[in-house]
């Protein structure tokens, strides 16, 4: 045992006299610190962009529940389904039915321009025509302030992120819409979905503003059960009648973010790339700095006994411990900047615009310190190997 303990001793040894000469190389240190925090902070916050669009829609699905639309339709803005067909899916098995009829909701939509509140700029802002059951079926809707629409009136309930990211949106404002004045008369909440940046209204009233006929968009339907959707979607696809598709809405909004989320996901992860590799050569300017200032002491170590490996390893814990303290930094930094900033972009499936708000997660956060580690662990391993490579007799020359 006295071997182990004689070689864990040797590296504490080394890694403490590494460690207290620090404040001598403060300047280089610090540089090194900040810069991967930067790096990190970096990462972390433009990856919480793509974590919270991803999040603002599949947070809006839920297994037991399933949205049809005209087959070939990639969003319900591109669908469209007869009244009659719309019928037809109500009546399918596999729904669950309450006091008043299946759980089922055909729904109709308009993308309309709104002015944003930062800037002025008109865009694209979803209005949707729902029926009655569109309350049960989608059970995280709340209105928080005011009160529903009335069925067969001009008016409008708003998302709380359309209420907080566009103009005239308050309750009690009027909007006008296809050949119609609407009066908002709530505002609701749906758990941060994607339904939050969106318009309600009574379907029928919508079809009459935009002289629709009885068409619709899509139907959103809650099943008995999960396990009732192959029945459904068996029963829809094997009738004549009808040219659907069928998804369930988490499967369906999770295909919605995909685009946009790996979009994010591609642009951060180059752009932290590109930082990290000047974090890199910080980390090991930094380190070799530091073998440089302790030439003489590492090679008198060395003569009096101690390994080549406790001498790498206390380098590269030194780099380490660096590299772990500008990432939990970073990662600091970018959760009190970014967590839950509230923005709007566009969402290109439906063509109109998404709020949400950035979500510092924390898997994000290990994913930045893992990433700090590894810039830590390049940037300590060549210094550590020179040092230990470096012959005795020359380090006890350096002054």
């Amino acid at each position: 045992m006295s071997g182990p303990l004689n070689w864990f001793r040797q590296l504490a040894a080394v890694t403490r006299f590494g460690l207290s000469s620090i404040p001598q190389r403060a300047g280089s240190v610090a540089a090194a610190l900040f810069g991967i925090a930067g790096v990190v902070a970096v990462l972390v916050g433009t990856l919480s962009i793509g974590e919270g669009f991803r999040q603002a829609l599949t947070l809006s699905g839920s297994p037991d529940v399933a949205i049809v639309m005209r087959s070939g339709s990639d969003s319900e803005t591109v669908s469209f389904l007869g009244g009659e067909e719309a019928r037809i899916i109500g009546d399918a098995p596999g729904l669950r039915r309450g006091p008043e009829g299946p759980l089922a909701s055909a729904e109709a939509l308009v993308i309309i321009n709104l002015p944003k509140r930062s800037t002025g700029t008109d865009a694209n802002v979803l209005l949707r025509g729902v029926q009655n059951a569109a309350f049960t079926v989608r059970d995280d809707v709340r209105v928080i302030e005011g009160r529903r629409f009335v069925p067969g009136r001009n008016e409008l309930i708003v998302g709380r992120g359309a209420a907080i990211e566009f103009a005239g949106l308050e309750v009690g404002a009027t909007l006008h819409a296809g050949l119609t004045t609407w009066k908002i008369v709530g505002v609701f909440t749906a758990r941060g979905g994607s339904a939050e940046s969106e318009l309600w209204g009574d379907a029928f009233a919508l079809q009459t503003a935009y002289q629709r006929g009885n068409s619709y968009q899509s139907v959103l339907a809650r099943l008995d059960s999960p396990a009732s959707f192959l029945a459904f979607k068996e029963a829809l696809s094997r009738d004549p009648r009808l040219n659907v598709k069928v998804l369930r809405q988490d499967e369906y909004y999770a295909a919605q973010s995909r685009v946009i989320y790996n979009l994010i996901t591609g642009l951060g992860s180059l752009i932290a790339g590109l930082m990290g590799l000047g974090a890199v050569f910080g980390a090991l300017n930094t380190m070799y700095s530091a073998v440089a200032a302790r030439t003489r002491e590492i090679a008198t170590l060395r003569a009096l006994g101690f390994g080549n490996g406790p001498v790498v390893l206390s380098v590269l814990a030194e780099s380490l411990l660096l590299a772990l303290a500008g990432g939990t930094l970073g990662g600091g930094l970018a959760y009190v900047a970014f967590d839950g900033f509230r923005t709007a972009t566009m969402n290109w499936q439906s063509f109109s615009q998404v709020a949400f708000a950035f979500a510092v997660t924390p898997a994000l956060l290990i994913r930045g310190i893992v990433y700090a580690t590894v810039i830590g662990l390049i940037g300590g391993l060549f210094p550590a190997l020179r040092a230990a490579r470096m012959p005795v007799v020359t380090g006890l020359r350096e002054p």
